[in-house]
């Protein structure tokens, strides 16, 4: 799935994708969506990928969408009727938050607009001191969309995500800690490291059993109690009839650290 604009990097059950437009501070064009889209779907349902990190090429994460274009779409692209390029970006943004796989934002320079929400559509946002992040659709006359009006509030309350959504001030990697945008900011040589380490710990859990903690959390805000309780029983039965519950088990009595294989 590789290309000069998305390339995808393998090891160790770790999955890559890195935005590669740097000239254009990785911003996405029009016929990208699509491109997006299938690479998280197919993503989604190869065995060996544990974990996915989401990144951008040489300093910056994403601009958002390239309202400008490359030149290079197709003409099914420009002819097409906003409302059908808004879907492909939605395509992407589901095929990304539906991951059943842990997900990882790495975040340098910019993140604004498409591509904060795309950092946001991740599990985990890692920034270093270089990061910043904006919702800067109102200075360009547009709503907010790559469902950060689905996001944004879940993951810092209404009222701050209307106040990022609305004025469409750039702020900075201390301010994003501070009001819960982001997991953690690290130093910038520590970026790679941190992340990496994270990933490779995702990597060696319990695919299936992170998968439906995962599913639980997502689906919590839209829950009762009592349904979720319900949710998480069935959960826990599926994992005491794998495998890697029966692993954890043995390696909990042998004291060694388990293996688990998504079985």
């Amino acid at each position: 799935m590789s290309s000069e604009r998305l390339l995808i990097e393998r090891a160790d059950g770790i999955v890559t994708v890195t935005l590669n437009r740097p000239r254009r501070k990785n911003a996405v064009p029009s016929d990208m969506w699509d491109e997006l889209a299938e690479t998280f779907r197919e993503i989604a349902v190869r065995r060996d990928d544990r974990v996915v990190i989401v990144t951008g090429a040489e300093g910056d994460f994403c601009s958002g969408a390239d309202l400008a274009g490359d030149g290079n779409e197709p003409p099914e692209h420009l002819d097409q009727h906003q409302l059908s390029a808004m879907r492909r970006v939605g395509a992407a943004c589901v095929a990304l938050a539906e991951m059943p796989k842990p997900t990882i934002a790495k975040v340098s320079g910019v993140a604004v607009g498409a591509g904060l929400n795309m950092a946001l559509a991740c599990d985990l946002v890692v920034a270093d001191r270089t990061a910043r992040f904006a919702e800067i659709f109102a200075k360009r006359g547009l709503s907010i969309d790559f469902g950060g009006s689905w996001f944004l509030p879940r993951r810092i309350g209404l009222h701050r995500a209307k106040e990022l959504a609305l004025f469409a001030d750039l702020i900075d990697a201390d301010e994003a800690d501070r009001i819960g945008l982001v997991n953690r900011v690290v130093d910038n040589d520590q970026l790679d490291t941190f992340v990496a380490d994270w990933a490779a710990r995702l990597a060696a859990g319990p695919p299936i059993a992170l998968a439906q903690t995962k599913r639980l959390l997502n689906e919590s805000f839209e829950s009762t109690l009592q349904r979720s309780l319900e949710n998480e029983g069935s959960a826990q039965t599926v994992n005491f009839a794998t495998a890697d519950t029966a692993e954890a088990v043995r390696a909990f009595v042998e004291k060694r650290t388990p293996e688990f294989k998504g079985r």
